[in-house]
């Protein structure tokens, strides 16, 4: 008998559902919310508002792309958090709703294992995953984490960020060059035209594993004041850069770290995971780093770097299978470890 998973994401500012079978992916729709642009950064309120307006439009669309309707599922997935209480309270709300309503069992799903978990997603049945065990760098605007990955239910943190994450680095410094929200993937396209060496920023000088990026923004920030009292132009004139310059500096924090742990560990094989996975500098120096060493690298396709819930499915059927499924009395969290 098929095991058949909906997943609902809705963690942040992205409403998502997705449908996979027997580990097989049937849909995944991700309704994205541009309000926020305009405040440069997600509005809690402003995100569960249109959480509220496209659960079910998003639901129906995934169930219909994947030729289903709720009485076929197995089970119903909900990330249960990490993230904004008021966006999970939605997803939450409405997966625990149609579970009563079908008899279907639930499953809560840690938003930071799904993420992980996303490299075991697959579209068609010949298609490779990882092998247990492996390392996975998890970075994204909110986390920054190196995870020694035994199973899909033995993770560890052997290191993380001690104070802001890799993603809000490239979003805040972004931010301060006047570009748009999230300013991530400006700068990832700014990068290809600049110059990565052409400024230097502080890097941290931090014990064992752990990340520190709150040491670059500051830099970051002087280096543009510092450079516009002489020319109000510096900025618009060195954009790409700036870019890459940062990019760089943020890509040697994350490998420098990432091969202490490898070495570590000596593991065969290493996984990145988040947001800032989907970066292009990012993905490029992870795969070169893992042909220099012999070791086979996880670069998800980009549609799966971002929240959607084709990773909270995934993590949903792993669950599924050890029949480990979730109270209905259980709230969503805001905050969490793997």
């Amino acid at each position: 008998m098929s095991v058949t998973i909906l997943g609902i994401e809705s963690s942040c500012d992205d409403t998502s559902a997705a449908v996979i079978s027997d580990g097989i992916l049937l849909s995944n729709v991700i309704s994205s919310q541009s309000v926020h642009e305009a405040y440069g950064g997600v509005v809690p309120e402003l995100a569960s508002r249109a959480h509220q307006q496209n659960i079910v439009p998003t639901v129906s669309e995934a169930l219909r792309q994947a030729g289903l309707s709720p009485s076929d599922l197995s089970a119903i997935a909900f990330t249960r958090g990490p993230g904004l209480l008021g966006s999970l309270l939605v997803g939450t709300s409405f997966a625990k709703g149609l579970a009563v309503s079908t008899g279907v069992p639930v499953v809560d799903v840690n938003h930071l294992h799904a993420h992980v978990l996303s490299h075991f997603i697959r579209t068609d049945e010949g298609q490779e995953v990882p092998e247990f065990p492996f390392l996975c760098l998890l970075i994204s605007g909110g986390n920054s984490q190196i995870v020694m990955v035994r199973s899909p239910f033995d993770m560890e943190i052997v290191g993380r960020t001690i104070d802001d994450a890799a993603g809000e680095a490239f979003d805040k410094c972004a931010k301060v060059m006047g570009l748009p929200y999230p300013g991530g993937p400006h700068i990832d396209r700014l990068s290809e035209h600049g110059n990565p060496h052409a400024f230097k920023f502080s890097r941290p000088h931090i014990g064992g594993l752990d990340y520190s990026f709150s040491g670059l923004k500051t830099s970051f920030l002087y280096t543009l004041r510092d450079n516009l009292r002489e020319d109000p132009e510096f900025v618009e004139k060195n954009k790409a850069d700036l870019a890459a310059s940062l990019q760089a500096t943020i890509i040697r924090i994350l490998l420098d770290k990432l091969r202490r742990a490898v070495d570590m560990y000596g593991v065969g094989s290493v996984a990145i995971g988040g947001g800032v996975s989907a970066n292009s500098g990012v993905r490029k120096a992870v795969s070169d780093f893992c042909d220099s060493r012999g070791l086979k690298a996880w670069i998800p396709p980009r549609p799966f770097t971002t929240d959607n819930a084709a990773m909270v499915a995934m993590a949903g059927y792993f669950k599924y299978l050890e029949n480990d499924f979730c109270d209905l009395s259980k709230p969503p969290f805001a905050r969490v470890e793997i």
